[in-house]
């Protein structure tokens, strides 16, 4: 900031997140309806080859929600509204537990057990095969819906309680309207986009150390644009309240800060590298005890 001072003109909301997500919305809406009386191997078909793409996309967009990049800091709980509308075509609620466990994940990067993102000692001991590792990508919407359960439980709030009866309603009413098809389609891709996807990489590639000493990466590839440019990662970690949008103008601005930091351009070949070197595992992680006070929302 002392060097770059123009980059707090970044610091404000993307009120085109608020469209994008409406659309993204009526997307999967059109695709419930049009799933509705396939064979169930067209369902899971277009379930992993469109629907999971949205899928995993929303939960990005969450993400960006989550740090108020939709309506801005001053107006908080709209924010929160909006990402329970946009955790519909999930079919699942996430969007409310998320946000209270990713800022900590910011507050306290790595922090023994208050950071979820962190495998927990029984994932790094028992997938260190290349076909465990398989299966624990394979797995990984389980993991990070049971890991904030066995790290660090909280107590439930209104509105986790209001996230979990609205996504129960719509999910009822997608059943009542047009069938389990439709159901199915919409769970099938939050589970597959999670899982086994060239967009999962994300997931590996933000945090796990390939190179030592280097706890976080970027990636530079094409499927930031279906992520938020969640793959500026150095560049969101230093700057949390800059919309993805303008993370590449971050990089820009600041490229003497980021262009040497070690990087990725395929999160498929961060998800292949993963499994076949022997020496990562979900213990190639930085972990670190916490000392003094710790606030967590």
């Amino acid at each position: 900031i002392a060097k770059h001072p123009e980059i707090k003109a970044l610091m404000k909301p993307d009120n085109n997140l608020i469209w994008v997500v409406v659309l993204m919305v009526l997307a999967q809406l059109v695709a419930f309806y049009l799933v509705k009386d396939l064979d169930w191997k067209w369902v899971i078909f277009w379930a992993y080859v469109f629907g999971s793409c949205i899928s995993h996309s929303m939960t990005l967009a969450i993400h960006e929600i989550s740090h108020n990049s939709a309506f801005g800091n001053n107006k908080a709980m709209w924010n929160r509204w909006f990402g329970i509308f946009a955790n519909f075509p999930l079919g699942v609620p996430y969007s409310v537990s998320f946000k209270r466990y990713h800022m900590d994940h910011h507050r306290y990067l790595g922090g023994d057990g208050i950071d979820v993102d962190i495998p927990t000692n029984f994932e790094g001991w028992f997938f260190c095969t290349r076909f465990r590792k398989f299966t624990w990508i394979v797995l990984q919407p389980l993991f990070y819906a049971i890991r904030p359960l066995c790290i660090n439980p909280k107590p439930i709030t209104r509105l986790e309680v209001i996230n979990l009866l609205a996504q129960l309603s719509f999910d009822v009413v997608i059943y009542y309207l047009w069938g389990v098809k439709s159901v199915c389609y919409m769970l099938a891709g939050s589970v597959l986009g999670l899982g086994l996807h060239p967009i999962s990489g994300h997931f590996i590639a933000e945090h796990y150390m390939f190179l030592k000493g280097h706890e976080t990466y970027s990636y530079y590839g094409p499927l930031n644009l279906l992520t938020f440019n969640v793959g500026y990662h150095n560049e969101h970690h230093d700057f949390p309240n800059i919309p993805g949008k303008s993370l590449p103008l971050v990089k820009k601005i600041a490229a003497e800060y980021y262009d040497n930091l070690p990087q990725y351009n395929s999160w498929i070949k961060v998800l292949y590298d993963f499994v076949m070197d022997d020496t990562i595992s979900p213990y190639s992680r930085m972990k670190r005890q916490l000392k003094g006070e710790v606030k967590q929302d």
